[in-house]
């Protein structure tokens, strides 16, 4: 049986590794190719986009694919669409990988809203130096926020023409520790963070090292997924998995 995983948070790659130690499953890990230095997955991988759903239906038919995990990050909405199109086109079973958002509790001062144009559009008139951490593809949307000064960490620097807002650049990839955060908000005395929420603990300890210093969090809510069945961590995957396998 050959099984199709859509990657991109660290749950895919775990997934492939756990998958590969199964007898009669093949697993072939998808990765975007966004990031300019992926962490390869465990056995076979294949890097780059599909082509849209017709591009992606092409792809289950020529290798033969059996079944289809989507466990690509929680904010990229248009490849979960695309992938669940596309498995029902061609009747094939499909389960998404979703880890849990983060939640807000006692000591959390949360502004959550439904993108980033919402989320700079929240700073102005309320804050002056923002811990930005959406990614290097949503600078564009707070590039007019001329007024505040920008700390924008992602995996890899934007594009030498891209359009960023002002501010520093801060290339590093997770998993942070907490004491990193709390040195990083103190040192360039940050007054509030921009995240989505995009749930695991690879980012979490920015949100504990802003609740404990008492910051405003602006919180990008996830986008709405497509009604297939989903699992909430890659043991619950690999249940699905071995079901399909005896079946």
């Amino acid at each position: 049986m050959r099984v199709l995983i859509l990657g991109g948070v660290k749950d895919a790659a775990d997934l492939a590794a756990k998958v590969a130690t199964i007898p009669k499953i093949e697993a072939i890990a998808s990765l975007a190719g966004r990031t300019r230095e992926p962490s390869f997955p465990v056995g076979n991988v294949r890097i780059g986009g599909f082509g849209g759903v017709a591009g992606l239906v092409n792809y289950l038919r020529q290798m033969r694919i059996d079944l289809l995990i989507d466990a690509t990050h929680p904010f990229a909405n248009q490849i979960s669409w695309n992938a669940a199109a596309a498995a029902k086109e061609v009747g094939m079973p499909h389960l998404m990988l979703v880890r849990p958002p983060w939640q807000k509790v006692s000591g959390d001062r949360w502004i959550e809203v439904e993108n980033t144009a919402t989320a700079a559009a929240t700073l102005e008139n309320q804050a002056q130096r923002v811990f930005l951490t959406v990614g290097r593809q949503e600078l564009a949307a707070f590039a007019y926020l001329k007024k505040i000064w920008f700390l924008m960490r992602m995996i890899d620097p934007p594009n030498s023409d891209a359009v960023i807002p002002p501010g520093m650049i801060l290339c590093d990839k997770g998993p942070f520790a907490l004491d990193n955060e709390r040195k990083i908000l103190t040192h360039h005395n940050i007054d509030t963070i921009v995240s989505k929420n995009s749930g695991g603990d690879a980012t979490y300890a920015k949100i504990i090292a802003a609740r404990e210093l008492g910051l405003q969090v602006v919180m990008v809510n996830r986008p709405a997924t497509p009604p297939t069945e989903q699992v909430t961590d890659v043991e619950g995957a690999l249940a699905w998995l071995l079901e399909k396998l005896h079946d």
